[in-house]
């Protein structure tokens, strides 16, 4: 793996420390990532007093890595500056997607000229009932139209709907059209963006935890303190305005619930999101050891 990586060991560091994308991608940060070393390999080698030459080349590795405190702290951190500006735009393209199919919806008058005419078969077929006055409906009743069949078996009240429709008012067959953003945004898991929502907000706590550990380090990270406070601050003014965004789009799928007659508090976005806007910072300082040092292993267990 370290192979993959055709430069001279303090180059590379010194490139990571840097945070210098254009000569480290993100699947070499990775690597580096892998191969920082255990507690016990830091324990076999930090008396080492031989030469350095003698050693293998996972050895060496390991002494350059060891020179940088907190080094797959860093190396993370680099690898979070590498990734966020596309994570940051595909989290931006899903809620506007979102936000897009919200508003589709709301303001579609074929829909609402649908809607109505299916309350109004449906209070035809109750007519005589207590549910014969209907002044609405679950949206989960619309599952009975094709639930409901006649005594053929085969014709469905779908199927009946679309023909009235057809034949009544055609202007309505192509309601469709009116939602441009609906199929993009159904493929859309409202939990897993959440989630990466919430990677993103817990990600610039972890920079800035680092940030404040490596103003300590004295000489060593002083370039990496200056090119992440930069990165800092412009990262910390794109999440609060991602934040601000998700927020508003959680607003409105809450008003479409709303607007249904369904309850938000039963709907996905409510039900997966209501953690974010409190998200805790109780946890940043835990979260500074980004993950805690590994388990023990052999130096040859990397591999020479």
């Amino acid at each position: 793996m370290l192979t993959k990586i055709k430069m001279p060991l303090p180059d590379i560091m010194n490139a990571a420390l840097a945070l210098d994308d254009s000569i480290l991608d993100g699947d070499q940060v990775e690597n580096l990532i892998k191969f920082c070393p255990t507690e016990e390999d830091v324990e076999l080698l930090k008396n080492y007093t031989g030469d350095k030459e003698s050693l293998g080349k996972c050895e060496q590795f390991f002494l350059e890595l060891m020179k940088v405190p907190r080094v797959e702290a860093k190396l993370k951190v680099f690898c979070f500056k590498l990734q966020f500006n596309n994570q940051r735009a595909d989290i931006r393209k899903s809620l506007y997607t979102v936000d897009s199919a919200c508003e589709e919806i709301r303001n579609s008058n074929k829909l609402k000229e649908i809607m109505k005419k299916i309350l109004s078969l449906g209070n035809t077929l109750n007519r005589g009932t207590a549910r014969g006055a209907a002044v609405g409906f679950r949206l989960d009743s619309l599952l009975k139209l094709t639930d409901t069949r006649a005594t053929n078996n085969k014709t469905t009240l779908m199927h009946y709907l679309c023909k009235v429709l057809d034949s009544r008012s055609s202007h309505l067959m192509d309601f469709h059209k009116d939602f441009i953003s609906l199929e993009a945004a159904s493929k859309i898991q409202l939990k897993a963006l959440a989630d990466e929502q919430r990677g993103v907000v817990k990600g610039l706590e972890k920079l800035e935890t680092e940030l404040i550990a490596s103003e300590n380090d004295g000489i060593v990270s002083e370039v990496f303190c200056k090119r992440l406070k930069d990165f800092t601050v412009a990262a910390g003014a794109e999440v609060r305005s991602l934040t601000a965004l998700y927020t508003a789009v959680e607003n409105n799928a809450d008003g479409l619930a709303l607007y249904f007659g369904e309850d938000p508090a039963g709907c996905p976005f409510e039900q997966e999101n209501c953690k974010l806007a409190a998200l805790e910072k109780k946890n940043t300082l835990k979260d500074a050891d980004t993950d805690g040092p590994k388990s023990a292993n052999s130096i040859n267990k990397h591999g020479r």
